[in-house]
């Protein structure tokens, strides 16, 4: 028997040996035969949690501490009923979707992965150079040979370390070691910057406990310490819908990268590859809990806390001692009053019905909005400037010291570009070889890796250098954001599929209990994706249409799931 056939085996005889004992037990034996749990871990840690959580604590303060928590409960409750699906059939999802249910579910879901996994490697690469750029080697510079040469290193080491998952049992081993390793100083890094923080007394724990009890309130609503400014500004009314806008795209953005549409594919194929079963599916929910919930939940955290203490409802970063914009966000911050001055001169031009195409009539609106706006306005702005990593880390200094700040946080973003990318071009593999239907082709795995790893090379150049690396993140979370709903409801049918599962359905209590969960979290996603898309559809131009075009898809997919559902499953009723 070959060394490939021996390790499922005695993984089978270790979880043989724990079935009768308890907790503890399990789990220590569960922890050494952990793997695919960490690869959803280093995937879900990258630029888009990064983004995420600094976003989100910067805008909303601890006040949606518990969104992110949240959003991963979901995404654990689904990725165990994949988990259930394919180690109950031992069969590759993509095939078993086009059969058991249907080819439209199946190859949107396929194509969907694909897409994040191009669009999500440009920020990587992107966040990844700033990282060393800006936090660990900021002598390197930011040219054009800098960035591609740093960007090729990123590239050739992420397509070496995806190059042993190739090399068997041995390989796929010291790939998940290496995913370990680059997880856990992710989760060290932004730990060690929180209690630093700590101990110059600059958390209050008391406020962050109360911002991890749910107040959906705020999904709605800016934050309270805006509430004041807001008041006293020369447009309340666009403020609060400027701020909402944009608390929702960060939102949906935090719920997108807890679990993305290409997590749902990766984690039912890195286990088939381990040649996991049935037998495994206790171990599968444990190594989720550990490898992906609880350094998640660690790391976002203590981004989200830092980020909070450090720049919500604050300017300190933003003006110079004389008052004025810093070099930096200058331009940011003039088009964020730009932006405001628009928005109130075509809200006077639709009050006294002024026709908005004619630049005659608007140019004196904009400019007359222009003066009108006062000091209330300006912080505003200024509060809800995008910071980067170098800023974040810049702020960090006085009270962590310039060690920490720079090389302590740059690390750990570095940590997190670098892990996400090489689990996407794994992903890409995976795709690849499903796209051609060669399952064990090397060839297509390679192709698969290097087209995504090739779009990422693209990334700082294609994205430029805009006013925060890190928040290149955000659009691709709120693209990921709004697919998920695809892999989400596929899997709440195949789950409650005689055809697909058999006599392996769950039944009784059991079933209920699946059903209520799955479709809690199901239909969280899909109010998120909806809720996203409505509000981009009210945009001018190619956005609108392509957020419109995206509500009726999901529409046309929720539908063909439901009908190919029914008769699918009355045929094999019908055949019993």
């Amino acid at each position: 028997m070959s060394n490939s056939d021996d390790q499922p085996n005695r993984e089978i005889e270790i979880l043989e040996s724990v079935a009768d004992k308890g907790a503890l037990g399990k789990a220590k034996a569960y922890t050494k035969l952990s793997g695919p749990g960490w690869l959803q871990g280093a995937i879900t840690l990258g630029g888009g949690s990064l983004a995420g959580a600094l976003y989100l604590g910067t805008i909303s303060g601890y006040n949606l501490m518990w969104l992110q928590p949240l959003a991963m409960i979901c995404g654990i409750i689904m990725l165990s009923a994949i988990a259930y699906v394919t180690l109950s059939t031992g069969q590759r999802p993509f095939g078993a979707i086009n059969k058991g249910l249907s080819p439209l579910l199946g190859w949107s879901w396929l194509i969907a992965v694909i897409l994040a996994n191009i669009v999500w490697c440009l920020p990587q690469f992107n966040l990844g150079r700033a990282a060393v750029q800006q936090n660990l080697l900021p002598g390197l510079g930011e040219s054009a040979v800098s960035t591609a040469g740093i960007c090729w290193v990123l590239f050739i080491v992420a397509f070496a370390v995806n190059a042993s998952y190739e090399g068997g049992n041995k390989g796929i081993k010291w790939f998940e070691r290496i995913l370990k390793v680059m997880v856990g100083i992710i989760v060290v890094s932004f730990f060690l910057v929180v209690v630093t923080l700590t101990s110059k007394g600059a958390i209050p724990w008391g406020e962050i406990f109360s911002g991890l009890i749910p107040n959906f309130s705020y999904l709605f609503n800016p934050a309270p310490a805006y509430a004041e400014l807001i008041g006293s500004s020369s447009a309340p009314e666009i403020w609060n819908n400027i701020i909402s806008e944009k608390q929702r795209d960060i939102i949906i953005a935090a719920f997108g990268t807890a679990v993305g549409i290409n997590m749902t594919f990766l984690l039912p194929y890195s286990m088939l590859r381990k040649k996991w079963g049935r037998k495994h599916r206790g171990l599968a929910i444990f190594d989720l809990s550990i490898g992906l919930f609880v350094p998640f939940v660690i790391a976002t955290g203590c981004v989200v806390i830092a980020s909070a203490s450090q720049f919500h409802s604050k300017t300190d970063d933003i003006f110079d001692e004389a008052g004025k914009p810093v070099p930096k966000v200058a331009k940011a911050y003039q088009g964020s009053l730009d932006g405001l001055a628009d928005k109130k001169a075509k809200a006077e031009a639709e009050k006294n019905e002024v026709d908005q195409e004619d630049k005659d009539q608007m140019d004196p609106l904009i400019a007359s909005a222009k003066k009108s706006l006062n000091e209330s306005d300006r912080r505003i702005a200024a509060m809800l400037i995008k910071r980067d990593n170098a800023t974040f880390a810049t702020s960090l200094a006085p009270l962590t010291g310039d060690t920490v700040a720079q090389a302590v946080f740059g690390v750990g973003v570095l940590g997190m570009a670098l892990s996400t990318i090489i689990i996407l071009m794994l992903i890409n593999g995976f795709a690849f070889q499903e796209l051609f239907n060669q399952p064990g082709s090397k060839t297509l795995y390679f192709i698969g890796c290097a087209v995504s790893g090739s779009a990422g090379l693209l990334g700082p150049f294609i994205w430029g250098d805009g006013q925060a690396k890190a928040a290149l993140a955000v659009p691709t979370s709120v693209i990921g954001g709004s697919l998920i709903p695809i892999a989400y409801f596929t899997f709440l049918l195949m789950m409650n599929s005689r055809r697909v599962l058999g006599d392996k359905r769950p039944t009784g209590r059991k079933r209920v209990i699946w059903n209520i969960l799955m479709i809690g979290a199901t239909g969280i996603a899909t109010f998120g994706s909806v809720w996203v898309l409505n509000g981009k559809s009210k945009a001018d131009g190619f956005a609108g249409q392509a957020a419109t075009g995206g509500l009726i898809f999901l529409v046309v997919l929720f539908l063909v799931g439901i009908i190919s559902f029914i008769v699918k499953e009355s045929k094999t009723s019908g055949s019993n």
